[in-house]
């Protein structure tokens, strides 16, 4: 892989930036690289031509036997290719949801019937029992405990420090990394890294809507350590610095990388703290910050647990909205009964369906991936886990190859 083709590939995911203003997650590389796409203004048109050339000349390329070189050959074939597709979306072409995630994202969700979901609100209706609807009595129980707005930062704060400390145990930070968090309003997500370059991050946490006290460790490890901001500071450590790698100077939000990144952040939650040492933990310090009774912390995981096994629900609402089988109400209908999400949760998860589509998959089927990958390889052993999934953090693999 030369340099040019790697130079070409950047250019291309900023010039494509200029007409999605989405689409560029992140970008440290050469300003001038930037300033001259601003200059060049590419049609859409001319991009896909572009892009097209750059991908026939990557298929016409001799691989050599390096396993890196390999993954990073591969890798920015179907980065290529995703961007091609995303330059037709753009340009008019429609594509189901299936279609979209399998050419965006390098994978496809699973069909789960409803009867699943009702399985799952069984469950709940034993753990959460009462009158009214579900839905009602889950956002109740939950309500008691949303971290109040004047301890948030507090919890988050302290949260971010054992989050650190775990990853710190296991994986070699970035000399000079850090991140600053702000909170923020009136967005269609719960929390957000911007990535800045040289090992630094920028996190918003969203207020709009109460913060329960599991996402105080969600948050803070899935943006945090080891989620995003070790994900992004370990490929400019690893690719870009140490090899020169200058692709991976920017970040096209809808790749095959997002299904990596937002799949390592949420399964790292795990690795950084299974279930049970994470109660221990929120019972000893997060509890009595928010001022919750720690007693009440192994209900409180039981239920989230049934929760989680819901959340390919979103996936079933944003596919069939996004087909135009269902519409925005049936949406927010679905997601409140299955999903167990109050409706102004729903409405604001309807929001992120219009604005990243097919992107939903990339957080519950992207975990599952990349915990089938880890846990395969790792073979049950816990610091052999972290080996694992610390190499996967700094290497160019697809979606697709996680199955190997």
């Amino acid at each position: 892989m030369s340099n040019a083709v790697a130079e070409a590939y950047v250019k291309l995911v900023l010039a494509l930036g200029e007409h999605d203003s989405d689409y560029v997650d992140a970008y440290y590389g050469p300003g001038d690289w930037r300033d001259e796409v601003r200059v060049r203004k590419h049609s859409l048109d001319e991009i896909r031509s572009l892009a097209r050339d750059l991908r026939d000349e990557m298929h016409d390329a001799t691989i050599t036997s390096d396993s890196m070189l390999q993954l990073r050959h591969e890798y920015l074939k179907r980065q290529t290719s995703a961007l091609i597709s995303r330059t037709e979306m753009l340009s008019g072409k429609k594509l189901t949801f299936d279609e979209e995630s399998q050419a965006l994202y390098d994978a496809v969700a699973p069909h789960n019937p409803e009867e699943f979901f009702k399985g799952v609100n069984a469950e709940l209706e034993r753990e959460v029992p009462g009158s009214g609807p579900l839905t009602d009595r889950v956002e109740a129980f939950r309500m008691g405990f949303a971290i109040p707005r004047e301890k948030l930062d507090r919890v988050f704060n302290a949260a971010i420090r054992a989050c650190r400390a775990m990853t710190q145990e296991h994986i070699e930070l970035p000399a000079g990394e850090s991140f600053t968090v702000e909170y923020v309003t009136n967005k269609a997500w719960s929390g957000y890294n911007w990535y800045q370059g040289n090992f630094r991050s920028l996190i918003q946490v969203n207020t709009d809507l109460p913060i329960f006290i599991d996402r105080a460790i969600d948050l803070a490890c899935h943006e945090g350590y080891p989620g995003h901001h070790v994900y992004n500071a370990l490929m400019e450590k690893a690719l870009v610095r140490d090899r020169g790698w200058i692709e991976f100077s920017v970040y096209p939000l809808f790749s095959p990388q997002s299904l990596i990144a937002e799949g390592s952040a949420n399964y790292g939650i795990e690795v950084a703290f299974p279930l049970a040492e994470r109660v221990e933990y929120e019972k000893k310090e997060l509890f009595p910050i928010a001022g919750f009774d720690p007693s009440d912390a192994e209900r409180y995981y039981r239920v989230q647990r049934l929760i989680d096994q819901a959340s390919y629900a979103g996936n079933e609402a944003a596919r069939r909205y996004l087909d135009s089988e269902i519409d925005e109400s049936a949406a927010v209908r679905w997601l409140t009964q299955y999903a167990l999400m109050s409706e102004a949760r729903a409405r604001q998860r309807v929001r992120f369906f219009d604005k990243y589509r097919a992107y939903v998959i990339n957080y519950n089927l992207g975990k599952d991936l990349v915990r089938n990958y880890v846990e395969r390889h790792a073979g049950g052993d816990a610091k052999r886990r972290w080996e694992v999934f610390r190499d996967l953090l700094a290497s160019p693999r697809l979606p697709s190859a996680l199955n190997r």
